[in-house]
C-alpha cells in the first residue's frame, strides 16, 4: 500500500490551515496525500458558498503556490452524507488505499478507526485565523483581512468567480 494519507473536509475555501496540514502530512513521512472534498452536492449556501470544481481548483493553486507537486496530491469529491462507520468505508471507496486519516473530528476519527483506518490527529495550525467560517464571515462583511489567509492565487481565483459577491448575496438572502 502506497504511503498515503487522507484529508478530508469541506474547504470552504481551501486556505492556510488546509496548507498547513498538507506540509505537515508531508514533514510527518507521507509520500502522498488524497485530498476528499466532502459536501461536493452542496453549494452556493452560506455554509457552502463554493462549487467543488471551484474547491478542486482552490486546492491545485494552493498547492502550485506552495511549490508543491501535483504529482503528491489526489484531489476527489463526494456529495453530502452523514457520518458512521457504513459511511467511512463509503468514503474510502471513493479513493485510492490510505494508511492514514488527518483529522481533529472526533466524530469523523471514530468512524474511520472503528472502519480500521489509523487515525493521526494533526495540530491545530493557527485554528482561531485559519477557518472557513472566519473566512466567509469576512468576506460577507467586505473585509479584506480574508485575503491573508488564503493563498495569493486563491484570492486571484475567488475575485475571478465573483466569489465575495457571491458570499455577500448569500449570506444577505438569511
Amino acid at each position: 500500500m502506497a504511503n498515503r494519507a487522507l484529508i478530508y473536509g469541506r474547504f470552504q475555501p481551501f486556505h492556510l490551515g488546509h496548507l498547513s496540514l498538507v506540509k505537515w502530512s508531508f514533514d510527518q513521512g507521507f509520500d502522498e496525500v488524497a485530498i476528499l472534498i466532502g459536501m461536493a452536492s452542496e453549494n452556493y449556501t452560506p455554509r457552502n458558498p463554493f462549487t467543488a470544481g471551484e474547491r478542486i481548483e482552490m486546492v491545485r493553486l494552493s498547492l502550485k503556490d506552495s511549490g508543491i507537486g501535483l504529482d503528491r496530491i489526489i484531489t476527489a469529491t463526494i456529495p453530502t452524507l452523514e457520518i458512521s462507520i457504513g459511511c467511512a468505508y463509503y468514503v474510502l471507496s471513493y479513493i485510492p488505499k490510505v494508511k492514514a486519516i488527518l483529522t481533529r473530528n472526533p466524530v469523523i476519527s471514530k468512524a474511520f478507526s472503528d472502519a480500521g483506518t489509523e487515525v493521526i490527529i494533526p495540530p491545530r495550525f493557527n485554528r482561531n485565523d485559519w477557518r472557513g467560517e472566519v473566512i466567509r464571515q469576512l468576506m460577507s462583511k467586505g473585509d479584506d483581512r480574508w485575503k491573508r489567509l488564503v493563498t495569493p492565487s486563491v484570492v486571484d481565483y475567488i475575485n475571478e468567480i465573483g466569489g465575495v459577491e457571491r458570499v455577500k448575496k448569500i449570506n444577505s438572502e438569511d
